[in-house]
């Protein structure tokens, strides 16, 4: 095979030009420089996720969690699990629902919101660095786009006939 015929193969679609590749890329972005930034809190940013939304409800359950974050439950449960053992949360079977675990903020998970709430937004403002604040402020709103978008479609996708 020819350098020829290899270049002509791959080239009608370039890496670069792909959103899906450069959506890819621009996470692998900001998860190291959320790493970096919130290093000294040993928390991942979907932790900081759960965290957040857990914050803003007061209470909620793991699959309410889930939903929110966009996660499987499995992987939330997991989450949960690593944020429950170093006290940041506390999981109680639902008063309702013996099958649903209830999750709250401890004290020690609100002051980790707080402390990590600075470092945090860093990571998130300096994942869009290379834009002017116009253009964050449109990027932003395209993806919040894209996002509600597909959300739609797959609501519209898994409803019951």
């Amino acid at each position: 095979m020819t350098g020829k015929t290899v270049r002509q193969r791959g080239s009608s679609w370039q890496l670069e030009k792909r959103p899906g590749f450069l959506i890819r890329r621009l996470h692998q972005i900001h998860v190291a420089l959320f790493q970096r930034k919130c290093a000294g809190f040993d928390i991942t940013p979907l932790q900081y996720s759960l965290l957040t939304a857990l914050a803003r409800r007061g209470a909620a359950d793991q699959t309410t969690l889930a939903a929110e974050v966009m996660l499987d439950r499995t992987t939330t449960t997991g989450a949960l699990k690593r944020l429950q053992s170093r006290k940041f949360i506390e999981r109680a079977v639902h008063s309702r629902d013996r099958r649903a675990q209830m999750c709250r903020l401890t004290r020690s998970g609100e002051r980790l919101l707080r402390k990590i709430e600075a470092p945090a937004r860093a990571a998130h403002y300096e994942t869009l660095d290379g834009l002017s604040k116009a253009e964050q402020k449109r990027f932003i709103a395209m993806m919040q786009k894209v996002v509600a978008g597909r959300d739609r479609l797959s609501e519209t996708a898994d409803a019951p006939d």
